[in-house]
């Protein structure tokens, strides 16, 4: 069984790190055409997470790859029941991606507007999903044993689009302080300043989505039956007023390390909530899929840890090392050192 718990809290970490990575380049393309006022400053947000992106999404493939393996029931059902949402964020990652490699091709200001237009919705429709899908697992699905018997269009409910509107904002705040972070002068100061607005808009709804959370879902039993486990939501609390501090005093990476913590926060505030069950079922609780009833076999996941013990830190490095190398500031000057975007 603890093989069981132990893959439960990677399976959580791996999906945090990657909101937490590829977050910051969603809510920067979510922002290209409201920040960038020129073909300049566009190609400046392009570079500013042209190095990382790809690199940031490898955290997704991980989560996914965890999924099969560690849980494929899990894998089975929640792809099955939540595949046209999931097929959407395929879709819209793969036209950010061609729109990262496209944009510079051909010249031209209208080809440069439909790649740009691409790298938006591509950005938009995953931050917006991704919220959708976990907090309708949050608040639990329609199926039993038999199989899931929800729509697209039930996902949409109200609880389940204040998920996808806090996602998104995480994202956007997030993105916009990565922007203060990397670029200067005129597009770094209107990058804080939207940074400073989004973030009041972020905390309203990360009020209402904790209320919402207390009506609608069983997430607080965990919470209540040990105290203790408020330290999490509070530390992403915490980590959000922190963002807003030091936005104010002007220290960007500070205030970009605080959004971070925040999404870390928010995340496991919901997987922590979630335990043991991993895809809970809003009708019929023993259909219920856990931690323990969806793992793979013992040796599966003693093998399993093995490897990402061994694999998982060298692709910690190689991201460390990326975030060292193009650790600098994306200015109009360094456009013409490469010929992308």
């Amino acid at each position: 069984m603890w093989l069981e718990n132990v893959w439960f809290f990677l399976w959580g970490l791996l999906w945090a790190v990657y909101f937490l990575t590829d977050g910051f380049d969603l809510g920067v393309g979510v922002l290209l055409p409201f920040l960038g006022k020129d073909d300049a400053q566009r190609r400046v947000m392009y570079h500013s997470i042209g190095p990382l992106w790809n690199g940031n999404e490898v955290w997704l493939l991980t989560a996914g790859g965890v999924t099969f393996a560690a849980f494929p029931r899990l894998y089975a059902f929640m792809f099955s029941s939540l595949y046209a949402p999931l097929m959407l964020i395929l879709f819209a990652l793969i036209v950010r991606g061609v729109s990262f490699e496209f944009r510079d091709k051909l010249g031209g200001a209208a080809w440069r507007r439909l790649w740009d237009g691409c790298l938006f919705v591509g950005s938009l429709l995953p931050a917006i999903l991704f919220g959708v899908a976990f907090a309708n697992i949050f608040r639990g699905l329609p199926f039993d044993q038999t199989g899931y018997f929800g729509t697209l269009f039930s996902l949409l409910n109200p609880y389940g689009l204040c998920g996808g509107i806090l996602f998104l904002l995480l994202f956007v705040v997030h993105g916009a302080l990565w922007l203060a972070v990397k670029t200067d002068g005129d597009l770094q100061q209107r990058a804080a300043a939207a940074a400073g607005a989004l973030w009041y808009a972020l905390l309203g709804v990360a009020v209402l989505f904790l209320l919402a959370t207390w009506f609608d879902t069983r997430l607080y039993a965990n919470y209540l039956a040990h105290p203790a486990l408020f330290l999490c939501p509070l530390v992403a609390v915490a980590a959000l007023l922190g963002a807003k501090l030091c936005l104010a005093r002007k220290l960007y990476w500070r205030a970009w390390a605080s959004s971070g913590l925040t999404i870390l926060g928010v995340t496991f505030f919901g997987v922590i909530g979630l335990f043991p069950n991993m895809f809970p079922s809003r009708t019929v609780p023993d259909a219920n899929l856990t931690a323990h009833n969806a793992a793979s076999t013992p040796g599966t996941l003693l093998i399993m840890l093995v490897v990402a013990g061994t694999f998982v830190p060298i692709v910690i490095a190689y991201q460390t090392w990326a975030y060292h190398l193009f650790r600098g500031k994306t200015t109009a000057s360094t456009l013409d050192l490469e010929d992308a975007y």
